[in-house]
């Protein structure tokens, strides 16, 4: 059986563009074009193949327009739709539809296939409400031929550790990446920018994306969570004015003003973090790990693929950690076939359909165990699953209705400490009241 696809407008329903059984009665709105397009249609049709499937229950996917596309299915949701019976979720975005979706059953093996962290990415006031089907976290970029000729010349270790002196108050010394806390990586960032080490090979020690930017904010979290940062206690007391934001801040800040990231960085998001680092003036940067495909392709990133390598973002006095969150899928509770669509959702939580969506193009976040069976094919995603299932955190209402207004609302504030505009008491008060406001 293939699948039928349908493209909807903001308004209306367009043409048909793939075909399927015309009994189809499983409608599953996903998210459009990309990968995850192609692999939930691939992870539908091996759905629809099986015979154990009802003619009734076979499944037929829709997709919005991308543009407003979180808007408009809040709006649908809202009015009772019935247009469709499963929908797309996001981690930031869940809260907001909640009210409007059915709480789901996951198979019983799909701690097993994604791990309790990547589960919670689809979880809302402790209830899940959808099946995980692509994760995005952080990685650490750094450049191999640096660190290593650093760690080899013993004459430049004074002088790394004068830096770190002179800057952060510790006297600290080169080490493998992989074992950095965030004082060292902000170090490294430090001897590697040459205003302050002329000796240094590239220009800056590393790069920050400081737009004002909800998402420039997910990438920044990994930070003040390593020190015990949350949005909120168990319960609900705002705890963003606390020594793990002042840490993280402060250490970025330091950053800034050092001049170790590049001085046009309140301009930055994902793009130009990525150029900066691939130009090869950027000894070491914190991104998302969408940017690894291309960072580490030399048809696409000549000047420093060879010599790009990726770990877990460095530890913090409570540990390590990346942000995580992800696309799923979930149940319409005014769907027209919400039985056939809990089914549809309960398979995808399976190991069989986590390998066909990742095969097929999908980002899926997965156990070692499901991911060694295609790792071959996917070597991206071993660290994938590894880092979400070890470092992986949502924030405490992470997930809620206003969680992208709290990233808003952080953005707006934290740029403004960062960028000299601010005081750090007054970013962190009204941080802390704007939060209130939010999520009380």
């Amino acid at each position: 059986m293939t699948v039928k696809r349908y493209l909807l407008g903001a308004v209306a329903a367009a043409a048909l563009c793939t075909a399927t059984a015309s009994n189809a009665e499983v409608t599953v709105l996903g998210w459009p074009g990309g990968p995850e397009e192609v692999a939930l249609t691939a992870a539908a049709e091996l759905y629809n193949s099986n015979p154990a499937v009802s003619e009734e229950n076979k499944v037929k996917l829709i997709f919005f327009s991308r543009e407003g596309f979180y808007d408009k299915l809040q709006a649908d949701l809202a009015a009772g739709t019935d247009a469709f019976d499963a929908n797309l979720l996001a981690t930031y975005s869940i809260g907001r539809y909640a009210p409007y979706m059915k709480t789901v059953t996951l198979s019983d093996n799909a701690a097993d296939v994604f791990g309790e962290s990547v589960l919670s990415t689809m979880q809302f006031e402790g209830k899940q409400y959808g099946v995980p089907t692509d994760l995005s976290l952080h990685f650490l970029y750094y450049r191999s031929d640096l660190n290593e000729a650093l760690l080899a010349d013993e004459s430049q270790h004074a002088k790394y550790g004068d830096i770190s002196e002179k800057y952060l108050g510790a006297r600290l010394s080169p080490k493998d990446p992989d074992s950095w806390t965030w004082q060292d990586f902000a170090a490294n960032a430090l001897y590697f920018t040459k205003s302050i080490n002329p000796d240094s090979p590239t220009r800056y020690g590393t790069v920050l994306q400081l737009k004002n930017l909800l998402f420039n904010m997910m990438v920044f979290h990994s930070l003040p969570r390593s020190y015990g940062a949350d949005w909120m206690d168990a319960d609900g007391n705002i705890t963003v004015d606390s020594e793990a934001y002042r840490e993280a801040l402060g250490l970025f800040k330091i950053l800034v003003d050092a001049g170790a990231t590049p001085n046009d960085s309140f301009s930055y998001e994902y793009a130009e973090a990525n150029a900066a680092f691939g130009a090869g003036q950027v000894a070491a940067m914190v991104q998302w790990n969408a940017a690894a495909a291309d960072l580490k392709d030399p048809t696409k990133t000549p000047v420093t693929a060879e010599v790009t390598s990726t770990i877990a973002p460095p530890t913090g006095p409570e540990g390590r950690f990346t942000h995580v969150h992800g696309l799923g899928i979930g149940v319409n509770a005014s769907g027209k076939n919400t039985e056939g669509a809990e089914a549809f959702v309960r398979w995808l939580s399976t190991a069989e359909a986590a390998r066909t969506y990742a095969l097929s193009g999908g980002a899926p976040g997965l156990t070692s165990d499901v991911v060694a069976e295609i790792a071959e094919q996917r070597p991206d995603l071993v660290p994938l699953g590894e880092y979400a299932s070890n470092y992986g955190f949502v924030m405490n209402g992470g997930t809620s209705a206003k969680a992208l207004s709290v990233y808003e609302l952080q953005a707006k504030e934290f740029t403004g400490f960062l960028s000299g505009g601010k005081s750090l008491d007054e970013a962190l008060s009204a941080t802390s009241e704007g939060m209130a406001g939010l999520l009380k």
